[in-house]
């Protein structure tokens, strides 16, 4: 079976143009590799984390009695970065629930309220501090000895976070401090 000679250039015409424009494609597809290949790589590794810009100084639990049902940790955030942050929530193993909390003053009485976050500043520290903002630990697992650690992490608002080991110690109550949802014991 012979092909006529106009089929047989039309066909190979078809074939040609078919490779030409499939060498086309590797070539823009090698031209826009390259291209990527030349911006910086941002990935979960390079990207800065908030965890890694905000620091924790001097963290701390607060000693209480066996059977207290609840405690509280307290120490000092702070942002190296230019731009603000802030502390979105916190965990840990020893307690059942960990939320962020500040006192308030209601009519000459202390309260303690829940706060959805705690914001640390541009190039600032933010002191958590009984009496002031801190992380309320409710529902102990443990007892809370002196010289024993409590691991406190704290969540970022990008979802990064950081665990410290906060010292146990004895901590006397600020001036003023009333009661509250410690079971009494002031923080």
């Amino acid at each position: 079976m012979m092909m006529q000679p106009t089929f047989r250039a039309v066909l190979l015409g078809s074939l040609i143009a078919l490779m030409s424009a499939c060498n086309a494609e590797t070539d823009a597809g090698k031209a826009a590799a390259l291209a990527d290949a030349t911006k910086p790589a941002v990935t979960a590794e390079t990207a800065v984390k908030v965890a890694d810009v905000v620091k924790v100084e001097n963290p701390y639990a607060r000693a209480v009695p066996p059977g207290q049902p609840n405690s509280a940790s307290f120490m000092t955030l702070v942002n190296e970065s230019d731009v603000d942050h802030s502390v979105k929530s916190a965990a840990s193993p020893v307690a059942a629930t960990v939320e962020l909390h500040t006192h308030t003053n209601n009519n000459g009485v202390m309260e303690m309220r829940q706060v959805e976050q705690i914001d640390v500043p541009a190039k600032g520290r933010t002191e958590l501090k009984p009496g002031g903002l801190h992380v309320m630990l409710i529902g102990l697992k443990q007892d809370m000895k002196v010289g024993e650690t409590a691991p406190i992490t704290l969540t970022f608002e990008d979802g990064s976070s950081t665990t410290v080991d906060a010292p146990i110690q004895e901590i006397a109550p600020p001036a003023g401090a009333g009661g509250g949802h410690m079971g009494g014991m002031p923080h």
